[in-house]
């Protein structure tokens, strides 16, 4: 596994669930090289290990305002890609 440097910028979460975020969010960009690729596997994933509704925006370039459940928002970078995880709905 390729060694990453992460900074979370802003989060809402737990730190078991931080860590969990980091390693798929790792795992997504190791096997995917799209980054809608890389949203997908990262949302399914949450969906399926905490139930539904999780969103997930992955890129180098965005902007952001949304709402989220309490304790269910993370922002963070992973090298150069910017990942926004949150629960909402």
């Amino acid at each position: 596994m390729i060694e990453r440097k992460c900074l979370i910028k802003s989060v809402d979460m737990p730190e078991e669930r931080q860590s969990v975020a980091l390693q798929v969010a790792a795992d997504a960009i190791e096997q995917y090289h799209v980054e809608k690729d890389v949203a997908s596997c990262i949302k399914k994933e949450f969906d399926t290990r905490f139930g539904p509704t999780w969103h997930c925006i992955v890129g180098r370039n965005f902007g952001s305002y949304v709402t989220h459940e309490a304790g269910c928002f993370i922002y963070f970078y992973l090298d150069q890609i910017a990942i926004l995880l949150f629960k909402a709905g």
